[in-house]
């Protein structure tokens, strides 16, 4: 289970700041290093933490950019895309010589899009949908160096399997808060955790950020570097 970021000492400008590996309680620093600047174009406390894991400083600079809705009939994978491309854009036509880190992700059920519920009453009737079933996690990841004139998107699916809790397991969750601001009104890495049954793919990317291609994204961009135990 991945607990919440803890910040030390983190400076907040205009919604921005800095994010330092020490500012995490890990057991152990992650095995690269930044070779520049990362921004990391999104707020989620959860993308934080696992960008941290990897052993990267970086600068959080969300963008200021409201999502539009699914357009009719467009692939879901497309507009996740789409979404991740444009958070991308905002941040890396300010930061020209830095790495730019976009993402966005959803929770599809029968090609539905699931976004974050309105009310306690939406997110049971959300809930209600999925428990028992299967339904689609899918990330959209953008990243971007404009000094380079690089750009590589991919997207990650995983399917997440849940059980058929029942109505007053559900009211109970919902009570705890933390549905409401959760696309699918549920946190895998959080309280919600014990509503999965299975994962099919990966699970980081249910989470936010699908790791294992993140990493290998920003190596083959030369963004990051495995880190030599005998650098100071």
């Amino acid at each position: 289970m991945i607990l919440p970021p803890k910040l030390i000492n983190t400076p907040v400008i205009q919604k921005q700041r800095r994010i330092y590996i020490t500012d995490y309680h890990l057991f152990a620093q992650g095995p690269f290093r930044a070779s520049g600047e990362i921004i990391l174009a999104s707020a989620s406390p959860r993308r934080q933490m696992l960008l941290a894991t990897l052993g990267l400083d970086f600068r959080v600079v969300p963008a200021d950019f409201k999502e539009p809705p699914i357009k009719s009939g467009q692939d879901p994978e497309n507009y996740a895309l789409e979404m991740s491309r444009e958070k991308c854009r905002i941040i890396a036509e300010k930061n020209p010589d830095n790495v730019v880190l976009g993402a966005d992700t959803i929770v599809v059920l029968e090609e539905e899009v699931m976004g974050k519920p309105g009310s306690r009453e939406h997110a049971l009737e959300m809930l209600e949908r999925l428990q028992g079933n299967v339904h689609q996690v899918i990330t959209g990841v953008c990243l971007r160096w404009d000094f380079r004139q690089v750009q590589d998107s991919f997207s990650v699916l995983s399917r997440v399997e849940m059980i058929p809790a029942g109505l007053e397991v559900l009211k109970a969750y919902i009570k705890t808060g933390e549905p409401l601001d959760k696309a699918g009104a549920y946190a895998i890495q959080g309280v919600g955790a014990f509503l999965v049954k299975a994962v099919t793919g990966s699970y980081t990317n249910v989470v936010g950020l699908p790791l294992d291609r993140v990493m290998q994204a920003l190596l083959n961009l030369g963004a990051i570097r495995v880190h030599n135990q005998e650098e100071s």
